[in-house]
């Protein structure tokens, strides 16, 4: 699967495990590199083996979520716009094969 970053401080959270570990401590910034290394092998979102993968609903069904350690998570939206739907409306995760990081950390704290 093909993933993207929302913005640049995603991009170097994603990229450099120091700066993953100040920003959202040791065990989950080790987390986020094996939801990546996940996310870059799944040829689709419901391939992912761990991290008690889920969409989310209403409002923000568009996202999807990755736990870490400690309340931090990884959350990601489908880059095609718009998302692939199935025939209720939902988004159908099996057909989407690039995603936009669009958060990590607490999203309680958002």
């Amino acid at each position: 699967m093909v993933v993207n970053y929302l913005d640049s401080w995603i991009r170097a959270i994603c990229l450099d495990s120091k700066k993953a570990a100040r920003a959202i401590g040791v065990e989950s910034a080790r987390k986020l590199q094996r939801r990546l290394a996940e996310l870059k092998a799944a040829k689709n979102v419901t391939e992912l083996p761990a991290g008690r993968p889920h969409p989310y609903t209403g409002t923000t069904e568009r996202r999807f979520s990755l736990d870490l350690a400690g309340g931090n998570r990884v959350l990601f939206i489908p880059s095609e716009e718009p998302p692939p739907r199935k025939e209720d409306g939902g988004i159908d995760w099996v057909a989407v094969a690039e995603v936009t990081i669009v958060f990590i950390g607490d999203n309680h704290d958002e």
